[in-house]
């Protein structure tokens, strides 16, 4: 089945240690759409500590779904291109991301 490109649209996440285990897991950016705490299923190169240390932040592409009446979670393509933000990119799309909400 193809995937259809209106379902998706850009997110910014950023990378955290999970307190229980340690490893690194993707969650939404505060003051989008989405709860900081809603699970983000993505590629794991975005996780490996090797190549982005904690706190990395990312433009994403990704669609609201749930698996089989789940809890509802993000979920990025692992061959969509991803963007590291930093700075002024971020201030600039957190901006545009309120001006494109009113």
């Amino acid at each position: 089945m193809a995937r259809d490109p209106w379902a998706y649209r850009e997110v910014a996440v950023e990378s955290f240690a999970d307190p229980r285990t340690g490893a690194l897991k993707i969650r939404p950016l505060a003051g989008q759409a989405y709860a900081t705490s809603m699970r983000v299923q993505c590629s794991t190169a975005l996780r490996d500590p090797a190549q982005y240390p904690a706190g990395t932040r990312f433009l994403i592409r990704a669609k609201l779904t749930d698996r089989q009446g789940g809890a509802p979670y993000l979920y990025a393509h692992h061959g969509d291109p991803v963007q590291v933000l930093a700075g002024r990119a971020l201030a600039s799309f957190m901006d545009e991301y309120r001006r494109r909400r009113i």
